[in-house]
């Protein structure tokens, strides 16, 4: 018997070292790459002010209407003076990366006697690239007056937001 148990023991020996022997032929390796990319964090600042100057109202509603170019449309039954701006902004980045710009539709304008006036807002852009130097973007709108709008300075703010695409 004790042959017998030597014999089982050179076999085994051998099955085992074949079976090792197969996997490490059959053993397969690989790579993977870890990769990330960092953006500068955007700062956004307002430069200029949605200036509609001054409108001197009429006996009927009507609007003024700033492009975001700057330009100045004064409605019917209406007079405008002064000089009138889009709001600008300047945005600041990583440079070739793309930002996506927008923010309030409309903003409520509250006089300083009483009275309110509502204007919907344009955007010049609705993604901008960044240069070098960062980019902006202008934001321009449509004042609705009120026929004898109560006189006064008219204000509101209105949100801006971008984020990288």
């Amino acid at each position: 018997m004790r042959k017998f148990g030597m014999k089982r023991a050179i076999v085994g020996a051998a099955i085992a070292a074949l079976a090792m022997n197969a996997s490490a032929a059959h053993a397969a390796s690989a790579t993977g790459t870890a990769k990330a990319k960092i953006l500068r964090q955007i700062t956004l600042t307002n430069t200029s002010d949605l200036q509609y100057a001054t409108i001197i109202s009429g006996a009927t509603a009507s609007t003024v209407a700033v492009s975001t170019g700057g330009t100045r449309t004064c409605g019917g039954s209406l007079t405008c003076t002064g000089t009138a701006t889009a709001a600008n902004f300047d945005v600041a980045g990583t440079d070739s990366a793309v930002v996506v710009v927008g923010g309030d539709s409309s903003v409520t304008l509250n006089g300083s006697l009483g009275g309110t006036m509502t204007s919907s807002l344009t955007y010049s852009s609705a993604t901008i690239t960044l240069g070098a130097t960062g980019g902006s973007f202008q934001v321009g709108g449509t004042l609705n007056v009120g026929a004898n709008q109560a006189s006064g300075d008219y204000s509101g703010t209105f949100n801006v937001t971008a984020n990288y695409q």
